[in-house]
C-alpha cells in the first residue's frame, strides 16, 4: 500500500510556501520518505512521477543518489512517458564515477536502433551528455548510422553526440570522417553548425583528419562567402548579422586548416578580406565575427596586407566605447607586437590613452602593451608618457610600470646621461615599487661614465635634500655623494646651474638620513659608509664624522655595527692608509660600451656563470679599493669563516674579506619544465666564500606564438634548508624568444643535504590560466655536496 505523497506541483508550491530552511527540510525528508516507500512498493504506473518529484529535489542539492536504479528501469519501460523521466534522470543522477551507468548501454543500442524518432532524440541526448568511454566505443557504430538519417532531427543529436565521442576517445575519429564531408552539404542550420563543430574537433584531435580536411576548405570558404554576401537564412540573424554563430565556427575551422600551410591560407585569403570589409561594426554581433575574423588572418600564413587590415580592425575596436571590446583589442594587439611590429606602432597614440582608463584591467593591458611597443626610435617619448602615467597609476601597477620603464632604458637609452635622467625620475616618483637591482644598476651606471659624475652628484644631492623618503633614491645618492663629494663642493658642471653647497650641509643631510625613521637598515648602511669616504673628499675637520660613526659601534642592528666598529678602528690604529683605502671606486663597465651617440638597444642573455669567471684576480695594489661595502648593504650574507692571517693581511681582515679570490668550478644548469613552448632552466652558483650558499637562477623563456602572461613561480624546500625567493625581473615572458624571466633563489644549506625543491608555476597561457606543481630532485652533486 502506497503511502499518500503530494503531487509535484504540489510539492513545489509547499517548498516554495516553507519559511525558513528548517521547513523545508521537514517538507523534502517527509517526501523522500515517500518517494523510497513507493519505490520499495513497486508502483509502476506512479513510477516516472516519483523519479520526477525526486530530480526536482536533486535540483535543491539534497541527496538523490536512492533513485538512479529507478531510472534504469524507467528506460528499460516501453512507454515514452517512462522513458522521458527516465533519460532525464540518468542525465542529472548518472554519470562515470558510477558504475551503473554501464547498465543502460543495452538500453540506449535497443532505443537507437528504433525507428521512433523522440526515443532515438532521448538516447543520442543523454549519450552527450554522461556517456564515458566505454559506452562511446560500444555504441560508436550505432551513432555513425545514424548520421546520414533522413529526419534532420536525428542528425543533429547525432552530430553532437559525435562530438561528444570524439573527445572522450579520439582514436574513434576514422568513423566519422566520411559522413562529415557529405553532412557538409546540409542546408539546415543545426547540422551544419554541428558539422563544423565536428570537423573541428576532429582537427585537433588527429593529425590525419586535419590533412583530410584541408581539401574541403574551398568549400568552407562557399560556405562563408554565402553568410556574407547573400544571407544564409532570415531566420538566423543576430543584428543584421546573417548567422554570426555560424560564421564564428567556420572562421575558427578555417584557422586550423589554415595554420602552417601555404596552400589552404591562399584559398581563403580573399574570402578573409571580404568578411573583414563587409562586417558591421555597430553590432556586437558583427565585432564578433571579425574579432574570429582577425585571429584567422594572424594564425594562418596570410598576405602581409591583410595582416595589416588585421591590426587596423583591433585599433579601430580600440575606439569603441565597449570596455570589454578595448581589452580584446589590447590583448590582441599584444599577441602581434612580436610578429607585426610596425603595424601595430601605427596605433602607439591611441593605446598611450588607453593608459588613463579608469578600469584597472584596462589599463593594466594599455600598460604591457605600451612597453612592447617602446623601441630605439620612440624610447624618449614613451618614457615621458610613462612617466606621467606612473605619476598618477594605481599602486599596484607601479611596480610594473617602473620595471618596465627601467628595462626599456637598459635596452633602448641614447645616451648615457638620459639613462641617468630616467632611473632617477623613476626612483624620485615610485622609488619604494622599483625591484631590487635598480640601485645597483644605477650605481654601476654612474660609476662608468666618468664625464658625468659631477652631474649626477648634484641631481642625486638636490633630489635627496628635498625627499628622504624613497629609500632605493636615498641609496644611491647616498653612495654617489660618498664617491664624488668633493666634485660636489668644487666641482664644474655646465650641464646645471651653479649650485653652492657647503661640508656642513652635506654632513647634515646624511646625519638626518640615518636618524630617519623612514630610512632602512640597508639606507642607513649606505650613509654611513659614504660619511666614512667624506673624511677623506673633504678637506675640513673629521672629528664629527668621528662622532657619528662612534655612535654607532653601538647599534642594535649587527651590519651598521660592524661597519662603525671597522671605521672606528680605520680612525684609531690604521689613519695613515685612510686615503688609500677610501679612494674612489674603479670605473666599472655597464654591459657594452655606451657613448652619448646614439645606439640600438639590444640585449645579451644572462650567464651567472660568465660574469663570476671574468673577474681577474685584483692586484695587491688595488686591494684597499673593497672597502665600498655597499655590495654587502643588504646583510644577507652570512659572515666569512675566520682566516689565518698574516701582517699583510691584516686589513684585509678589517673588511672581513678573503686574502686571495678563488675560482669558481662551473656547476651544469638544469631544465625543469618544457611545455607549449615555455621552458624554464636552472643555473648554480656556489660563492666559494660561503659553501653552504647556493644562487638559483631560474630563467623562463617561451618560444610558442603567445606571451605568457602573469608568470608566478613559487618554491619550497625541507625544513632543514632555507630559501629565499628574490623578485623577478618581470612577469610576462613574451613569445617567440623573446626576452626571458630571471628570479634569483637563494638557498642555505648548512648541512649539506641533498637537495630537493617543489616548485609551483602559475601563468596565462593562450588565453587560460595554468598552474603547474612538480618536484625537483636530480640537482647536480656540485649544489650540496
Amino acid at each position: 500500500m502506497v503511502l499518500q505523497s503530494l503531487k509535484l506541483p504540489e510539492l513545489i508550491q509547499e517548498i516554495r510556501g516553507a519559511k525558513t530552511q528548517a521547513q523545508e527540510r521537514e517538507v523534502i525528508q517527509k517526501e523522500c520518505a515517500h518517494i523510497r516507500a513507493a519505490f520499495r512498493e513497486g508502483d509502476a504506473p506512479q513510477r516516472h512521477r516519483q523519479l520526477a518529484k525526486l530530480l526536482y529535489v536533486h535540483m535543491l542539492g539534497y541527496p538523490a543518489h536512492f533513485g538512479q536504479m529507478e531510472c534504469l528501469k524507467l528506460i528499460a519501460s516501453p512507454r515514452f512517458t517512462d522513458k522521458r523521466v527516465g533519460y532525464l534522470g540518468a542525465m542529472l543522477l548518472l554519470d562515470e564515477r558510477q558504475d551503473a551507468h554501464l547498465l543502460i548501454t543495452n538500453s540506449i543500442k535497443n532505443d537507437l536502433s528504433q525507428g521512433i524518432q523522440p526515443v532515438q532524440g532521448l538516447a543520442l541526448c543523454t549519450l552527450s551528455t554522461m556517456g564515458s568511454a566505454e559506452m562511446c566505443r560500444d555504441l560508436a557504430s550505432e551513432v555513425e548510422r545514424l548520421l546520414l538519417r533522413p529526419s534532420p532531427y536525428i542528425r543533429k543529436k547525432a552530430v553532437l553526440a559525435a562530438v561528444h565521442m570524439i573527445r572522450k576517445v579520439p582514436e574513434l575519429s576514422d568513423i566519422f570522417l566520411p559522413p562529415c564531408t557529405q553532412l557538409l552539404h546540409e542546408r539546415h542550420h543545426g547540422i551544419l553548425l554541428g558539422t563544423i563543430t565536428l570537423i573541428t574537433e576532429l582537427c585537433e584531435q588527429s593529425p590525419a583528419a586535419l590533412t583530410h580536411f584541408r581539401q574541403v576548405v574551398p568549400q568552407l570558404v562557399q560556405i562563408l562567402r554565402t553568410l556574407v554576401m547573400s544571407g544564409y537564412s532570415a531566420e538566423h540573424s543576430v543584428s543584421g548579422i546573417s548567422d554570426p554563430f555560424l560564421q564564428v565556427q567556420v572562421l575558427r575551422l578555417l584557422r586550423i586548416l589554415g595554420r602552417n600551410h601555404e596552400e589552404s591560407s591562399e584559398a581563403m585569403n580573399d574570402m578573409l578580406a571580404q568578411v573583414a570589409t563587409n562586417t558591421d561594426t555597430s553590432r556586437n554581433a558583427g565585432n564578433a565575427v571579425l574579432y574570429e575574423t582577425v585571429l584567422t588572418i594572424v594564425d594562418i600564413r596570410s598576405a602581409s596586407g591583410l595582416r595589416v587590415l588585421a591590426v587596423n580592425i583591433l585599433g579601430r575596436f580600440l575606439l569603441n566605447s565597449d570596455k570589454n571590446i578595448r581589452y580584446v583589442a589590447l590583448t590582441s594587439l599584444l599577441r602581434l607586437v612580436q610578429s607585426d611590429h610596425s603595424a601595430v606602432q601605427r596605433h602607439r597614440p591611441t593605446v598611450v590613452e588607453c593608459l588613463r582608463e579608469p578600469d584597472a584591467s584596462l589599463s593594466r593591458r594599455a600598460l604591457e602593451l605600451s612597453l612592447a611597443l617602446v623601441n630605439s626610435s620612440n624610447i624618449r617619448s614613451m618614457t615621458q608618457e610613462l612617466q606621467g602615467f606612473l605619476v598618477s597609476c594605481p599602486v599596484d601597477l607601479r611596480a610594473d610600470c617602473a620595471s618596465g620603464i627601467l628595462l626599456a632604458a637598459e635596452r633602448f637609452a641614447p645616451t648615457k646621461r638620459w639613462h641617468i635622467d630616467t632611473i632617477m625620475q623613476v626612483l624620485t616618483t615610485a622609488g619604494a615599487h622599483v625591484r631590487d637591482d635598480a640601485v645597483a644598476n644605477l650605481t654601476q651606471l654612474i660609476g662608468g661614465a666618468e664625464e658625468l659624475h659631477a652631474y649626477s652628484v648634484r641631481q642625486l644631492y638636490s633630489a635627496l635634500a628635498a625627499d628622504i623618503s624613497q629609500q632605493p633614491l636615498v641609496q644611491v645618492a647616498a653612495w654617489c655623494i660618498g664617491e664624488y663629494g668633493d666634485l660636489l663642493l668644487s666641482g664644474s658642471c655646465e650641464e646645471t646651474e651653479p649650485l653652492q653647497v657647503q661640508e656642513e650641509e652635506v654632513l647634515t643631510l646624511l646625519e638626518n638620513v640615518l636618524q630617519s625613521h623612514l630610512s632602512l637598515p640597508a639606507t642607513r648602511g649606505f650613509a654611513l659608509t659614504a660619511l666614512m669616504k667624506l673624511s677623506t673628499r673633504f678637506q675640513g675637520d673629521n672629528n664629527r664624522i668621528r662622532q657619528i660613526v662612534s655612535i654607532y659601534g653601538s647599534c642594535l642592528d649587527i651590519e651598521l655595527q660592524q661597519r662603525a666598529v671597522e671605521y672606528n678602528a680605520l680612525f684609531r690604529k690604521y689613519d695613515h692608509m685612510r686615503s688609500a683605502v677610501l679612494e674612489k671606486m674603479p670605473l666599472v663597465e655597464h654591459g657594452e660600451s655606451q657613448d652619448d651617440e646614439p645606439r640600438e638597444g639590444k640585449e645579451e642573455p644572462w650567464n651567472p656563470n660568465k660574469e663570476v669567471q671574468s673577474h681577474p684576480e685584483p692586484p695587491a695594489s688595488n686591494l684597499l679599493d673593497l672597502l665600498d661595502l655597499l655590495d654587502s648593504a643588504n646583510g644577507d650574507a652570512p659572515p666569512s669563516p675566520a682566516l689565518d692571517l698574516t701582517p699583510e693581511d691584516s686589513l684585509l681582515h678589517l673588511l672581513d674579506l678573503p686574502s686571495t679570490v678563488p675560482t669558481l668550478a662551473p656547476i651544469p644548469g638544469l631544465k625543469v619544465f618544457d611545455r607549449e613552448g615555455l621552458q624554464m632552466n636552472l643555473s648554480f652558483v656556489r660563492p666559494p666564500e660561503t659553501p653552504a650558499l647556493l644562487l638559483i637562477t631560474a630563467t623562463a623563456t617561451n618560444t610558442s606564438k603567445s606571451d605568457v602572461t602573469h608568470f608566478v613561480c613559487q618554491a619550497a624546500v625541507p625544513k632543514s634548508f632555507q630559501l629565499q625567493l628574490q623578485i623577478p625581473s618581470g612577469n610576462t615572458v613574451p613569445a617567440q624568444g623573446g626576452p626571458p624571466i630571471t628570479q634569483v633563489l637563494r638557498v642555505f644549506n648548512p648541512s649539506k643535504a641533498p637537495l630537493r625543491m617543489r616548485l609551483r608555476l602559475t601563468y596565462n597561457h593562450f588565453g587560460q590560466s595554468v598552474q603547474e606543481t612538480f618536484e625537483v630532485k636530480d640537482f647536480p652533486l656540485e649544489t650540496w655536496q
